[in-house]
């Protein structure tokens, strides 16, 4: 069985066997990555059939192995092959995915093919010690899916679905939100095949000025709404010029045209489809279960290709930001080919965000790992944050010199051997690989292992269409409500002074000439204090609700009222002027219904609106009222995983001490062993040399001497039997040291698997915690007429415009 089976609870990756480049021979040494060390981040580099796809594929095994969630992005379609994973290893599983043109190259049929490639695979993995339990285990450990961004083969993502507006949690973090914009404003544009600098181009600056203002207001916007605010921005300047001399309204529709006409484009609408881009999604299922994301863009020209990888990055850094800090791996995100996207001189949009999170993504646990086959294409410079080197062959002396030259600056302060380096480099084969990992003493050498997964070669869209076939449909997007059809006035009306009215802020995402009607809704906003002292809950939270002002039979019921997310500062006394306002049922005219209403108001909350919180009694820990059952399960398996790293480290140093004190030892009885059985044999030698040098002088007439040394010669022979003591005294200490090496060993076995803090969060049973809120912690900011602002459409629709 596997050996590393008894690591992996651990978190250790089982990557290959070392490789002795003394022998040139494979050892049966274990290559055991430590997951922490990927919190540094890693490259992988090598030339095409290097082996390169195969190590990253296996990284990704290994990772989803151990839990850690996995967003990799597959610009070759190689990636896709992480879905073939057959536990039978039967060819029945093999033969759709097997090459026919391959098996008539050989001369067989695709059964016959498909039957030779499972009977490899199965050979394959068990002479790596794997067994189909391992597959089985895999498939297991999280959910695998390919997103297909602008295409349904895989899930569609509706990459367009970024522009709604950030979190609070962005919009709080300054250079979170000004990050979110840069790298919005930029793929917009590049999407559209502009070269745009945030700086110097004034396409840039109009867009990133747009987004801020109508995000800063929370309001979402489309590309219909982008193309409206082109034309007639919410501004009059920007910087000290008027909107008319930075950029005129003739070249503003000019920009708006183009993005029209991307609108107008076939096939456009697969970017409005899907699920949405959201990086917890990609990451944890909603019931917490690790994901393995393969983002496919193959399928894509290279301007989309870059859109996608720029917001996708933005969103992984939004998110990476709103966690907690950790030591251990919370999450990997691997890219297949990052030539074009981190380069030395040029600055494409992906760039900044790449170097961001190799800056700062170790603090969060987030490692991030790059492949490329192109070393002379990468900014060494920037890649001198990664702390893992993995280098297999390289086609070009200048590949290898300018590798040398990044990883040498990558080593500062650490250990690298220059002239060793380069030496290993030109003679590694085929699925080998020089590891240099800064958290280590030594480089070593090492062949990969046999991934789990088929390597069938690059993803067409009909197989990967073939592949999601049986995935559920991701969730539609929600449409917009409708206002019901009422009976509108040119004017307001006229209220009695006793009935509050505010009005909802129309989006900035509205064009200013458009016909708003403004209908009536009974408004409760509060504030609320959620205390519970056992479960450590302190938490303030902002309530706003509408209710349809049509209150029927049983009037107003506060259970019926929809959550809306409007700040009490943005409510206005005063509306659009020239709007037209829909007509105010009886029910809510009579202006002492607003006191009863607010005392219900304070009743419901305090008795229905409790603050529910999921609770993990295994762990002792309570989510937050920010987290989901998601996020918390999540969250549950970092702490596991936490909890395992640092009883890893105690191990490690209990018994790496121990196990450097007993080596010492057999090698100083090794040592012994040789140096008597060397004392022994010399002896042997002398003797034999003495009796025989004292019969060979007799025979020649030497008798004088000759008796003197044949007695000599019996006293030596004598001391022969003492000297094989000493040999078999020496061999005892030593086996009884080697025995003093394996019963630690197995002392250590035992540690490891009563070591159980890799429990499945996924399915760890969890409680509710319920907190209600005292009437004194109840604070009724406002019950009154809201009135929300609508666009009547030409065909007499009525659309929500407010955010």
């Amino acid at each position: 069985m596997d050996k590393s089976v008894d690591y992996e609870k651990l978190g250790a990756f089982y990557l290959g066997k070392r490789f002795d480049t003394e022998k040139q021979a494979e050892t049966e040494e274990l290559l055991l990555y430590d997951s922490k060390d990927l919190t540094t981040h890693g490259v992988i580099v090598g030339m095409t059939g290097s082996g390169k796809t195969g190590l990253g594929v296996g990284l990704i095994e290994e990772a989803a192995i151990d839990g850690v969630p996995v967003i990799a992005i597959d610009p070759k379609g190689d990636l896709a092959n992480l879905m073939l994973t057959f536990p039978k290893l039967q060819p029945a599983d093999f033969e759709p995915w097997v090459d026919p043109q391959a098996a008539s190259n050989k001369g067989q049929t695709t059964a016959e093919f498909a039957a030779k490639q499972a009977a490899m695979w199965k050979s394959g993995l068990e002479s790596w010690g794997q067994s189909p339990a391992r597959i089985q285990k895999l498939k297991d450990a999280a959910e695998f899916s390919i997103y297909t961004p602008g295409s349904s083969a895989g899930i569609p993502i509706s990459v367009l679905g970024s522009l709604n507006a950030p979190s609070a949690a962005v919009l709080d973090d300054m250079d979170s939100f000004a990050e979110r914009v840069q790298a919005t404003a930029t793929g917009l544009l590049t999407l559209l095949g502009v070269d745009a600098d945030p700086v110097t181009s004034r396409e840039h600056i109009l867009l990133a000025n747009i987004l801020q203002q109508t995000w800063a207001q929370g309001t979402s916007l489309d590309i219909a709404a982008v193309i409206g605010l082109i034309q007639k921005p919410p501004f009059d300047k920007i910087g000290v010029l008027s909107l008319e001399s930075f950029y005129p309204a003739a070249d503003r529709f000019k920009l708006a045209m183009q993005f029209n006409n991307l609108l107008a484009a076939p096939g456009f609408a697969s970017w409005l489809e899907g699920a949405p881009l959201d990086a917890q999604s990609l990451l944890y299922t909603p019931a917490g279960k690790p994901k393995v994301s393969i983002i496919s863009i193959a399928h894509l020209p290279e301007s989309q290709r870059m859109f996608v990888v720029t917001l996708l990055l933005s969103e992984i850094l939004s998110w990476m930001r709103a966690q907690s800090g950790t030591g251990s791996l919370r999450a990997l995100i691997y890219m297949d080919e990052v030539f074009g996207y981190l380069p030395p001189s040029a600055n494409p949009p992906s760039k900044r965000l790449f170097l961001t999170l190799l800056k700062q993504a170790r603090a969060f646990g987030v490692g991030l790992t790059l492949s490329t086959q192109n070393p002379v294409d990468l900014d060494y410079k920037a890649l001198s944050n990664a702390g893992t080197w993995c280098i297999g062959r390289l086609q070009t002396e200048r590949d290898k010199a300018r590798l040398i030259e990044g990883l040498e600056g990558a080593a500062s302060g650490g250990h690298f051997d220059r002239g060793r380096t380069e030496q290993i480099i030109a003679g590694l084969g085929k699925r080998q690989f020089l590891l240099h990992n800064v958290h280590e003493k030594q480089d070593v050498v090492f062949n990969t292992r046999w991934v789990l997964s088929y390597l069938a070669g690059p993803m067409t869209r009909d197989q990967i269409r073939k592949l999601m076939a049986n995935r559920p449909a991701p969730a539609a997007a929600p449409t917009a409500v409708e206002a019901a059809a009422k009976p509108v006035a040119a004017s307001k009306p006229v209220l009695p002074n006793g009935v509050p009215q505010v009005y909802l802020p129309v989006s900035a995402a509205t064009a200013s000439d458009a016909a708003i009607v403004y209908h009536p809704f009974v408004l409760g906003a509060a504030e609320v204090f959620y205390s519970n002292k056992t479960h450590k809950v302190e938490h303030a939270a902002s309530l706003t609700l509408l209710h349809e002002s049509d209150l029927g039979i049983a009037g107003l019921d506060w259970s019926n009222a929809e959550a809306a997310t409007i700040s009490m500062n943005r409510l206005a006394k005063r509306g659009i002027a020239g709007a037209e306002h829909a007509e105010v049922p009886a029910a809510v005219s009579e202006a002492k219904a607003y006191a009863g209403w607010e005392r219900d108001l304070k009743s419901w909350i305090r008795n229905e609106r409790p603050l529910t919180l999921l609770r993990c009694p295994e762990q002792k820990l309570t989510a937050t009222p920010e987290e989901d059952e998601s996020g918390f399960r999540a969250r549950l398996a970092l702490a596991a995983r936490e909890t395992r790293d640092l009883a890893v480290g105690k191990l490690r140093d209990k018994y790496g001490r121990k196990q450097d004190t007993l080596e010492k030892r057999v090698m100083s009885a090794r040592q012994a062993v040789e140096r008597e059985q060397a004392q022994a044999s010399q002896k042997k030698y002398e003797t034999a040399l003495t009796v025989g040098g004292a019969i060979l002088g007799a025979f020649l007439g030497r008798k004088g001497s000759a008796a003197g040394k044949v007695t000599s010669a019996m006293r030596s022979a004598g001391r022969i039997g003492k000297e094989a003591g000493d040999v078999a005294r020496a061999e005892e200490k030593l086996a009884a040291y080697e025995q003093d090496i394996r019963e630690l060993e197995a002392e250590l076995q035992r540690e490891i698997e009563a070591l159980d803090a890799r429990y499945d969060a996924a399915t760890a049973s969890l409680d509710e915690v319920v907190v209600r809120a005292t009437s004194t912690a109840i604070n009724i900011q406002l019950v009154g007429l809201a009135w929300a602002p609508y666009v009547r459409e030409d065909s007499g629709r009525l659309r929500p415009a407010w955010g």
